[in-house]
């Protein structure tokens, strides 16, 4: 998967916004960009403004993003590989769901109450036995439970398995066992499934 960085916004202003946005188009292509354009831009980054009088400091903040994400995939690898072989779950395919929904940053927090590397919900934290959803610990146990879960409820089709994690089991049954008709779910199947079989 390519990652694109939106730099024109970041050069045009001497003060660089640190939060950072994801965007996931129709192709499934993931955009990361510091300016939210809409609802569909969700935060997954937020820290304070930081002062970047020259191109090259914001250049090179747009560098630091982009090994971001690689530099907290190495730190969390063996705890998700725990997860997944303690749950029977292939570990790419966690990967996979963490990458679309945090890109690995465990203290992301969605406009919708989601925490952590998976994006776990109150209730479904509460379901599959996390007490604390930002303890990386417990929301990767936590998301690949639900995950295993998913995966048994709507076998042999992963992709509904892939679906209902984003927006819930009952969306997909509502839906006749299908990919329910919402461009955000529809647009993560297809992340999730290009980084899982890459």
């Amino acid at each position: 998967m390519r990652i694109v960085f939106m730099l024109i916004a970041l050069c045009a202003s001497t003060n660089v916004i640190a939060d950072v946005y994801k965007f996931t188009d129709n192709y499934g292509r993931v955009f990361y960009t510091d300016e939210r354009k809409n609802s569909a831009y969700k935060r997954i980054i937020k820290s304070k403004p930081i002062q970047s009088p020259i191109y090259s400091n914001t250049l090179n903040s747009a560098l630091k993003f982009n090994s971001y994400t690689g530099v907290n995939k190495k730190r969390f690898t063996d705890l998700i590989d725990q997860a997944a072989y303690k749950h029977q779950v292939d570990a790419k395919l966690v990967h996979a769901v963490i990458q679309t929904e945090s890109a690995y940053n465990s203290t992301a927090q969605s406009s919708k109450g989601a925490v952590g590397l998976m994006q776990l919900m109150p209730d479904t934290a509460k379901r599959f036995g996390v007490i604390n959803r930002n303890d990386p610990d417990q929301n990767v146990d936590g998301g690949t439970r639900y995950l295993k879960h998913l995966i048994k409820l709507f076998n042999p089709k992963l992709e509904l398995a892939i679906a209902a994690y984003n927006a819930g089991e009952n969306a997909v049954i509502n839906h006749n066992n299908s990919i329910p008709p919402y461009p955000e779910t529809q647009n993560y199947v297809r992340q999730v499934l290009a980084l899982y079989h890459r």
